[in-house]
């Protein structure tokens, strides 16, 4: 036996329901995935343009205080990069401008969490379906050479059964892989999308930030206290319950 008969063997003694299988196991996958990506994205939400003109605002009346507990309350990913650079703000724009990079690139890797995985399945998932295809079109093709072989009268009552079964399995395999495919791809688009305005309103949020320390190195404005780092440390220290002490065990 070559290879060639060998692969159409095993290709055939499987057939392609087990491509469907797996088609079906990597769409239930990529609906949970996309069901939590839409969760995250959904308790990300604020009124960021509010924000950033209460950030200004606050900004102006140097309230950097009041600033930094305004950006802790909110639940977005752009206040948590401004948060970043706000604490540093004490050690000039340069740091406040490296810390915020930093920050966004943390939340550049939470927003875009398990996406490629919806972008790979939306990329391969016709090329798995094609695959069931061919084998569903070898198994047509193996009838077909079984019933040269066989009377004539044999071949016309069992020929088309076989062949059409098999043609239909190969016809089902493509049209799975496109239903997966699509969805996946269109739901990576769209978070995308999501993922890249919430950069860009990072962006916008970062440069408020900026302009004022810009506007304190050149001394239009008041330093921002040095307090700033620590109130952060402070406040997670108030709220951990403290330790017992030997007085009050006693």
């Amino acid at each position: 036996m070559n290879l060639v008969e060998w692969l159409q063997g095993l290709m055939t003694s499987f057939g392609a329901s087990w491509v469907m299988w797996l088609m079906i196991f990597l769409s239930v996958i990529s609906v949970a995935i996309m069901l939590e990506r839409g969760y995250f994205y959904f308790t990300l939400r604020d009124d960021i343009p509010k924000l950033a003109s209460d950030l200004r605002r606050l900004l102006r009346e140097d309230n950097a205080e009041g600033a930094l507990r305004q950006l802790e309350a909110s639940p977005s990913a752009e206040a948590a990069v401004v948060v970043a650079g706000l604490r540093e703000a004490d050690r000039g724009m340069k740091a406040a401008d490296e810390a915020m990079q930093g920050a966004q690139a943390l939340q550049r890797m939470k927003l875009e969490r398990r996406l490629a995985y919806l972008g790979t399945l939306g990329n391969n998932a016709p090329f798995i379906g094609l695959f069931g295809t061919v084998i569903g079109v070898v198994q047509a093709f193996e009838q077909l050479g079984k019933q040269g072989m066989t009377t004539a009268q044999n071949a016309s009552s069992a020929a088309p059964t076989q062949v059409m079964s098999a043609i239909a399995e190969a016809l089902v395999a493509t049209a799975v892989g496109l239903v997966v495919a699509i969805p996946a791809v269109a739901m990576n688009n769209f978070y995308q999308r999501i993922s890249r305005s919430i950069l860009a309103n990072t962006d916008a949020l970062s440069h408020v930030l900026l302009s004022y320390l810009a506007g304190v190195e050149a001394g239009h404005a008041p330093a921002p206290p040095a307090s700033l780092a620590a109130s952060a440390k402070s406040d997670k220290a108030k709220a951990k319950p403290s330790a017992p002490t030997a007085s009050e065990d006693e």
